[in-house]
């Protein structure tokens, strides 16, 4: 059995079109028909309600009506089985009681639904039907519907399986990093205690605790811990990020030597169990050793799935939805049946690792995480996975829910370093094109952009990562346990990252003069930007601010409108933050934007001239750095300096 038709244990509202639709129809929407222009977009699952629920596996589908499993959790992704293992055809059992009608369907890539079998069914009955994946080269899935009659029915469970041919199950650690969200992270055990089935396949939970608000010390921790016995361990260590986390995680799978997987887990998200089953089922039929990834749902917008498939764009360097894929689709306002781009099949570079199984196997060749703290460690794995023949899928029908990073102000915060230096790390390491290719370019280009938007500590906390990239590799095993702390200690110094939560904090805007025209600032013309350019480079870097600016901000700027090209015309505005928690009082300095930017421009020429050195370098040290010695020497050091600092 490689997939079980679930429902949700809360019984949420919000997440049920993500399970079942009840105002299911027959007919997907023609492949060409716009997202916003599908048949149904606005009335997935309005029919729903928690009390037709009867449990994890079992739904009442009330008289006359259909109830569709044509959904992301329920129905089967086939073209990922046809594409990645060895599996050929699939088995879908479907148990009910009362009468009415089981139709089943499938997809093509195109998103074209086309019926496959119809029954009818009655009393206690139960219907298997062999389905081959023959089919299903590009795209397509298959799901099924039932529609009762008056007296209504009943589905008692359903499921899917595929011939094992004496293949026993793979054995699974689950790998969580924690760092001050003991909640979050006792919640997540306790989930996973909860469920018999994943129980059968676990080996070993481990959760690597790096924060000193304990999950130990949660109020039911006893309780869960007991339940779980010799599959639940703790481990203390201190902060190396979730770099320094997971690779601890791989490594206690790797040196026990007992588990086939490790699946690594945020540990601020909420789990769909039955997608981790998937997830090592799935894994135990791939024709090589495969990473299997989970996607992203919104914590705070439960029926929005956030990251789908993502790829890294080599020219850039940078990651993003893999082809013409965005993020951010409701599946309550657009179902799986109505959004044709979802039958097609998407394959990817990498996975996050809010929730991403690695085969053991995978790790003793190619080694743990780059030591790199947080950011683009997960991409970074998954191409160095994909260069040595591994694999990487985001599996439909296995998820977490996450806080989205469309919430977060990461790239204006300590984290900058780490965007800014990891990217340059990995392109280093994996960029095909001479001198990284547009990616220095794109680097200086982000780090202006800060410059322009007054935004100093980013732009300090870039600059130290293009120190330290040129440093050479040594530096990350070296720096891993103490950089955040000192990118933490230097937001003192800039005004742009003191930010206040009292509204009340700031005087009141005053302008020296209004705005031209009566418009606020709009982003240039691509055909007048290099004048704007020159003109806002002299305003910048050689024209002192007004001295009312320091007095009283000239506008309060709400975060989405806080554009580089809007900010850079500005002696001083208060901005809020990307949650609406509070805002910070930015305040131009040409002294500081001329230093920042002087050093940006050299140390990215520096970088430039030297990339071929530096590059082999990275690449030659790649086995040594994330090696599992490397990693214990580091995790070491790390204690032994935390102890010496109590």
């Amino acid at each position: 059995m490689v997939q079980r038709v679930v429902f949700p244990a809360d019984k949420d509202l919000d997440v049920l079109p993500l399970y079942m639709d009840s105002n299911a129809v027959a007919n997907s929407p023609m492949p060409d028909e716009k997202p916003a222009m599908a048949a149904n977009v606005t009335s997935v699952g309005t029919d729903l309600h928690p009390d037709d629920l009867l449990g994890r596996r079992s739904v009442r589908v009330r008289a006359g009506k259909r109830l569709s499993f044509g959904s992301y959790f329920n129905a089967f992704p086939a073209a990922y089985w046809r594409k990645w293992t060895t599996v050929f055809t699939v088995s879908l059992r479907v148990q009910t009681s009362g009468s009415g009608s089981l139709v089943v369907y499938r997809s093509n890539a195109r998103g074209v639904t086309q019926r496959v079998e119809s029954f009818r069914v009655s009393g206690e009955s139960t219907n298997t039907h062999d389905l081959s994946l023959a089919q299903f080269g590009d795209g397509g899935w298959y799901w099924f519907d039932l529609i009762a009659d008056a007296e209504g029915m009943t589905l008692v469970s359903a499921d899917w399986s595929v011939p094992d041919n004496g293949k026993p199950a793979g054995r699974l650690n689950i790998g969580v990093t924690t760092f001050n969200r003991a909640d979050y992270c006792s919640r997540t055990i306790a989930a996973i205690a909860a469920d018999p089935a994943l129980r059968e396949v676990l080996h070993e939970m481990i959760v690597v605790d790096q924060g000193n608000e304990k999950v130990q010390d949660e109020a039911d921790f006893d309780e869960i811990a007991a339940d779980m016995g010799a599959q639940l361990r703790i481990i203390n260590q201190p902060n190396l990020g979730g770099s320094g986390g997971f690779s601890r995680n791989m490594l206690e799978t790797v040196n026990g030597d007992t588990a086939d997987y490790v699946l690594l887990l945020d540990d601020d998200v909420v789990v769909e169990t039955e997608g981790i089953l998937r997830s090592a089922t799935f894994a135990d039929f791939c024709r090589v050793p495969t990473i299997v990834g989970g996607h992203m749902f919104d914590m705070f917008d439960r029926s929005v799935l956030h990251a789908y498939a993502e790829s890294v764009n080599m020219w850039k360097f940078l990651w993003g939805p893999s082809g013409e894929l965005y993020h951010r689709h409701n599946l309550a306002t657009q179902n799986l049946r109505a959004t044709p781009w979802m039958h097609r099949r998407w394959d990817v570079d990498f996975n996050g690792w809010w929730m991403c199984l690695i085969p053991t196997s995978v790790i003793k060749e190619i080694g743990l995480s780059l030591p790199v703290f947080i950011k683009w460690d997960d991409a970074e794995y998954g191409l160095r996975a994909k260069a040595a023949g591994y694999p990487t899928v985001s599996m439909p029908g296995t998820a977490v829910w996450h806080v989205s990073w469309i919430d977060k102000d990461d790239s204006v915060d300590w984290q900058a370093y780490f965007h800014s230096r990891n990217r340059l790390v990995a392109g280093l390491i994996h960029s095909p094109y001479s001198k990284g290719g547009d990616l220095l370019k794109q680097s200086l280009a982000v780090d202006v952009k800060h410059i322009f938007s007054m935004q100093y500590y980013a732009a300090s906390a870039r600059v130290m990562a293009l120190r330290d990239v040129l440093s050479g590799p040594d530096h990350m095993h070296r720096t891993i346990g103490t950089r955040a702390a000192e990118l933490r200690a230097m937001k003192n110094d800039f005004a742009d990252s003191s930010m206040q939560k009292d509204p009340g904090a700031f005087p009141p805007p005053r302008r020296r003069k209004p705005p031209r025209k009566g418009q606020e600032p709009s982003a240039p013309k691509l055909y007048a930007l290099g004048p704007w350019l020159a003109k806002t480079l002299v305003k910048q870097t050689a024209v002192p601010a007004s001295e009312m600016s320091g007095q009283n901000p000239e506008t309060a700027i709400a975060h989405q409108d806080s554009k580089w090209w809007r900010l850079s015309q500005l002696d001083s505005a208060v901005v809020s933050n990307a949650d609406g928690s509070g805002a910070s009082w930015y305040k131009r300095d040409a002294k500081k934007a001329r230093s920042l930017l002087r050093e940006s421009i050299l140390l990215h020429l520096e970088l430039r001239q030297n990339w071929d050195e530096l590059q082999l370098q990275y690449r030659t040290q790649l086995g040594e750095v994330t090696s599992g010695r490397a990693w214990e020497s580091t995790i070491n050091e790390a204690a032994a300096r935390d102890s010496a600092g109590k």
